[in-house]
């Protein structure tokens, strides 16, 4: 059997903070990623996505639980090993502008991940520029490497932190958000930008989005996640198209372009339960289905179809 080439093991993620009490933003989490696969994590703002995402490539350790690259648990590397990982796992944030850094210019932010994974130094490097450049589509390249951030436009701004990413010759890449703060008529391009790099690179990626429209178009499967817990799991188009949880729905109905129809009743809209103390179902509260046991036991995975699990209890 295919060893995954990443593969989280009911990870956590706790945030502590000094009133209020500490959060849970990620719960006993078990995924897998797949070499060359794109796994979509889908959920509202808030759902604990970019809080995976960020641990996955190990910007964040984890508060428990394991985190496999191949066949090595990365979840508490630091110092050179860590260094190593990032060379195999990068990561294009959800705002090309905040992401860059606007005192350096174009060719600084890409050489940077150059000369620190990759040892790569003077005119190697000043080529390599010019080819990730022209792999993301800003040429000629000679306008593009002097540039400073607020000179560009917010599509060749995530090409840029797209390109840099790419510089550390990365295996996975988490991409948050990467189209959600571009204009309507560039989020196909990106899109289609990242397929073609997929291919070009044998890359794995964790596309992060709210948006199941593009997770239908770019990922193998995809992970709904609610509350910071994982709570479907499906093949793109089954999942897309035969939704179990009622989560999922609810996301489908507020989709554009949504084969289902009719908005998915609410018993109320409250922010998700993130205490470490919480039972039951994350969705408990909102859901026009739910029952006693969803508010006191989290339910088990269940098969909805084949390779397609849920955790909900109404098909238990």
């Amino acid at each position: 059997m295919t060893v995954p080439l990443i593969r989280a093991e009911h990870l956590s993620v706790r945030y502590r903070r000094a009133r209020g009490g500490d959060i849970l933003a990620c719960r006993d989490l078990t995924l897998t990623v797949q070499a060359e696969e794109t796994v979509a994590l889908v959920g509202e703002s808030g759902s604990g996505k970019s809080t995976i995402g960020k641990t996955f490539v190990r910007l964040i350790e984890p508060s428990a639980g394991h985190l496999w690259f191949r066949d090595r648990d990365v979840a508490h590397l630091a110092g050179s090993a860590l260094m190593d990982y990032h060379r195999a796992a990068q990561m294009i944030f959800q705002d090309p502008f905040s992401s860059l850094n606007p005192w350096h210019t174009v060719a600084h932010h890409i050489r940077r991940p150059l000369a620190r994974l990759q040892h790569l130094r003077g005119s190697a490097a000043e080529a390599e520029i010019d080819r990730l450049l022209e792999q993301v589509n800003l040429t000629p390249t000679g306008q593009f490497r002097d540039k400073y951030p607020h000179e560009l436009s917010g599509g060749q701004r995530q090409r840029v932190a797209i390109a840099r990413a790419l510089a550390a010759n990365p295996v996975f890449i988490a991409a948050d958000e990467p189209i959600s703060m571009l204009d309507v008529s560039l989020r196909a391009d990106v899109l289609r930008l990242l397929e073609s790099l997929q291919t070009r690179h044998a890359l794995s990626f964790l596309y992060i989005t709210h948006d199941l429209a593009s997770a239908r178009y770019l990922a193998h499967r995809i992970a709904v996640v609610y509350g910071g817990s994982l709570i479907e799991l499906a093949e793109a188009g089954e999942l897309v198209e035969h939704p179990a949880h009622p989560y999922t729905r609810l996301l489908l109905a507020a989709s554009p372009g949504s084969p289902m129809t009719g908005a998915l009743p609410e018993t109320e809209q409250s922010a998700p339960d993130l205490s470490p103390m919480r039972s039951g179902c994350p969705f408990a509260p909102r859901c026009p289905h739910v029952m006693d046991r969803c508010r006191e036991v989290m339910p088990d995975w269940t098969p909805a179809a084949p390779e397609h699990d849920v955790a909900c209890h109404l098909h238990a």
